[in-house]
């Protein structure tokens, strides 16, 4: 343990931490050696010295590529958070250095990407313009780890109370209800009163099984005396949901105000059809113990603002 200590604290380097994650990635020494720009056998090399240091196994080696052992997935996980905290401080001190204000790093859903986090960035570039939001959207599934690992700053989306955890912090910023969309033109577009029976006689665009709100939609069509839909594509992708649904003749689900911006462009008409899901609420999800950047505050002070200005919207 002593050794391990002292090769943690002292050996290792950030190329090494970079090899580790490369080879996580790519999962083969060739891809690997391409993606760092140097010879494969350099790879070999230092993947050797980083297990001789360790005294561990750390990636299986086939004609197949490299597989992670228990101990790799263990070194991998380090090497993530050790190079995201190395990426966050860089760009901080580089921020103040320039005169800029730096960086901050977003994990979005969906449902929070338009337009909340759209008008927070418009309201975080008035005041500071130099400032940069890199995004990266996906589910809480996807983005909750890289906010453990830090290579997101926060995430902002629905507020799954499966996912509550003592080293987060979680506040709800408002209700975003759903709302069932189609192509325009498509005939349940032009009904009055359309119901479930004929959207689950309908192709549809769903969330994946895994999601919590797949298994709600579901209820509601059962709760309509109907079978849920078997025609059905599945993604958690608002792009994907608009593509199909016009690709396909399809009904589709999206949160009721990215819906209602797609309908002004032209692009999905909302269904005059009554969702009625308990939906958690929209919010902010940080990590507890660790202090936000100067930059990352300043966007949650934004959302916060974007938030309060919004009214529910009316048909």
């Amino acid at each position: 343990m002593a050794q391990l200590d002292r090769v943690l604290r002292s050996n290792i380097k950030l190329r090494h931490l970079q090899l580790l994650v490369a080879l996580d990635q790519f999962r083969h020494l060739g891809r690997t050696s391409e993606f760092l720009s140097v010879s494969q056998p350099a790879v070999s090399r230092m993947l050797t010295e980083i297990e001789a240091m360790l005294g561990q196994v750390l990636f299986l080696r086939s004609t197949r590529g490299t597989e992670p052992t228990q101990a790799g997935k263990a070194m991998v996980r380090f090497a993530r958070s050790v190079l995201a905290q190395y990426e966050r401080t860089r760009d901080e001190i580089g921020a103040l250095e320039s005169g800029a204000v730096g960086r901050v790093r977003v994990g979005a859903m969906g449902v929070a990407l338009s337009p909340l986090l759209a008008d927070a960035v418009v309201l975080l570039k008035q005041q500071s313009t130099r400032a940069t939001v890199l995004i990266e959207t996906g589910d809480l599934t996807n983005l909750l780890p890289k906010l453990r690992l830090g290579e997101v700053d926060l995430f902002v989306g629905r507020l799954e109370p499966g996912y509550a955890s003592p080293d987060l912090t979680t506040e709800a910023l408002y209700a975003e209800p759903m709302v069932a969309v189609v192509a325009p033109g498509h005939p349940l577009a032009r009904r009055r009163k359309p119901d479930w029976a004929q959207v689950a006689a309908t192709p549809c665009v769903m969330p994946p099984p895994w999601a919590s709100l797949r298994v709600k939609l579901e209820q509601q069509f059962h709760r309509h005396g109907v079978q849920p839909p078997e025609d059905v594509v599945e993604t958690s992708s608002y792009l994907g949901v608009s593509v199909f649904v016009r690709r396909r003749g399809a009904v589709g689900f999206m949160a009721q105000s990215a819906a209602r911006e797609f309908e002004q462009s032209g692009l999905l008409s909302v269904l005059r059809l009554r969702v009625d899901l308990e939906l958690p609420s929209v919010g902010i999800i940080a990590l507890r113990e660790v202090t936000p950047t100067p930059v990352a505050t300043q966007l949650i002070h934004c959302l916060r603002q974007a938030a309060s200005r919004r009214r529910p919207a009316a048909r």
